[in-house]
C-alpha cells in the first residue's frame, strides 16, 4: 500500500481558491439562457431519462413551462438546448442539468475560473435525475440562504482548496465519494459562519463536492493538462483535449459498485459525471490508497493493483493523471461515481468504480 504521507495530493490545487457564488448567467454572460448544461460530452442521441428528468426540472426552475409535460415538449422540439457544461467552463455533477438563473460556486486558480452548481442536500436530489418538486423548492432555498451568508464571506476571504484537501486526505477522505472530512475543514474554514449556519452545511457531507469539482476543472486548464475535459453523461463517456473543441467519446458501461438498500432490481445507467475531473487531478479512484474504509467497502469491486495504480499514472511535476502514459500501455484512471437508475425512477442507486476505455486516450 502507498503511503499516503509520502503523496502530497493537493499538489494540483496549489493557489486555487474558492472565491465567490454567481448565477451561471453572470459566470457564463455569453451563453444563451435557452441553453442548458450537462455532465460529459455531447448526446449523439437520445437523453437519457435522468438527465431529462433534470432537464425539465431546470424549465419548470426558470419558469419557462407551466408543468412538466410542457417542459418536456420544449425539449422535444429543440426550443431548449442541451450543451456539455465544460465547454463552457463548468463541471455539474451526474444528472444534475445546469440553467440560466442557478448558483455556481466559483474557483480560481491563477487566471483560470471554473465553476461548479451548489446541490439541494441528500436524496431526493437533481444530481439523481430526480423528478420531484421538492428538489428545486430546496435548491431555491438553499441558494437564497448561501448568497445571504456564504458568499458574502468567500468574497471577503476566499477558502484555499490545498489545505482542506490536506486536511480530508489525513482523515481518510479520498475527496470524492467520501467528502465528509473535506466539507468539515470547508465548514471550519469560513470565518465568521454563525453556528447554526454551519449546522446547517455539515448535515451535507456533499456539499463540498461542486467546490471540489470546480477546483479540479480549474486544475486541468492551469496546468495546462492534455485533456482539458473528462466525463460521462450516461451513454457516452468522452475526453475532450487542450485546444480542441471536439470530444472523442465511446459507449460508456455503468459503473462496477455496491448498491444501495432495495436497488438490486434496478438497471444501471451508464456512467455519467463531470465528477471524473476530480479523479483526474489525482483525488478520488487515485487516491484509494489514503482511504482505507472505503477501499475495504469496495474491496469485491476494485480491480487488481487499484490502490497502486496512481503510481502508474501520475504526472509527479503535477499530480495530474498522464493520458500519455496511458496511450503507451498504462492502465486506465479509476473513477469514483454514483450509480443511477436507467430508468429515472430510482435515483440513486449505487456508488462503485468506473474505468473509462483506454483507447479514449490515444485517439
Amino acid at each position: 500500500m502507498l503511503a499516503r504521507e509520502m503523496i502530497d495530493y493537493a499538489r494540483p490545487f496549489a493557489a486555487a481558491h474558492w472565491v465567490d457564488i454567481v448565477p451561471r448567467a453572470a459566470a457564463c454572460p455569453r451563453l444563451p439562457a435557452f441553453v442548458l448544461l450537462h455532465a460529459g460530452p455531447p448526446f449523439r442521441g437520445d437523453v437519457p431519462a435522468p438527465v431529462m428528468n433534470s432537464a425539465v426540472q431546470a424549465i419548470l426552475f426558470e419558469q419557462w413551462a407551466a408543468d412538466a409535460v410542457a417542459a418536456r415538449e420544449l425539449l422535444l422540439r429543440g426550443e431548449i438546448q442541451l450543451e456539455p457544461a465544460q465547454d463552457h467552463g463548468v463541471v455539474t455533477p451526474l444528472a444534475q442539468v445546469v440553467s440560466a438563473s442557478m448558483l455556481l460556486v466559483a474557483v480560481r486558480q491563477q487566471d483560470q475560473i471554473c465553476h461548479a452548481p451548489i446541490i439541494e442536500g441528500p436524496a431526493p436530489a437533481l444530481r439523481f435525475g430526480s423528478a420531484a418538486p421538492e428538489c428545486r423548492q430546496r435548491l431555491h432555498a438553499i441558494g437564497a440562504w448561501l448568497a445571504r451568508t456564504v458568499a458574502p464571506l468567500v468574497r471577503r476571504e476566499p477558502l484555499a482548496i490545498d489545505e482542506l484537501i490536506r486536511v480530508a486526505v489525513a482523515a481518510g477522505d479520498e475527496c470524492h465519494a467520501r467528502t465528509g472530512a473535506a466539507n468539515e475543514a470547508l465548514v471550519s474554514a469560513l470565518r465568521g459562519l454563525p453556528a447554526e449556519h454551519a449546522a446547517n452545511l455539515r448535515a451535507s457531507p456533499a456539499f463540498v463536492l461542486p467546490v471540489l469539482m470546480a477546483a479540479a476543472a480549474a486544475a486541468l486548464r492551469t496546468h495546462r493538462s492534455a485533456v482539458e475535459a473528462i466525463g460521462g453523461n450516461g451513454i457516452d463517456f468522452g475526453v475532450r483535449r487542450r485546444g480542441s473543441q471536439a470530444w472523442v467519446q465511446l459507449p460508456a458501461q455503468a459503473p462496477r459498485g455496491v448498491c444501495v438498500a432495495g436497488a438490486l432490481a434496478r438497471t444501471p445507467l451508464g456512467a455519467i459525471g463531470d465528477s471524473a475531473v476530480i479523479d483526474f487531478c489525482g483525488l478520488g479512484g487515485q487516491a484509494l490508497s489514503a482511504a482505507p474504509q472505503l477501499a475495504a467497502e469496495w474491496s469485491e469491486v476494485l480491480p487488481a493493483g487499484a490502490l497502486t495504480r496512481r503510481r502508474e499514472l501520475i504526472d509527479p511535476d503535477t499530480g495530474i493523471v498522464d493520458p500519455e502514459r496511458i496511450a503507451q500501455g498504462a492502465p486506465a484512471p479509476l473513477i469514483n461515481l454514483a450509480i443511477l437508475d436507467r430508468d429515472g425512477h430510482g435515483g440513486l442507486v449505487g456508488r462503485g468504480i468506473y474505468a473509462p476505455p483506454a483507447g479514449l486516450f490515444s485517439l
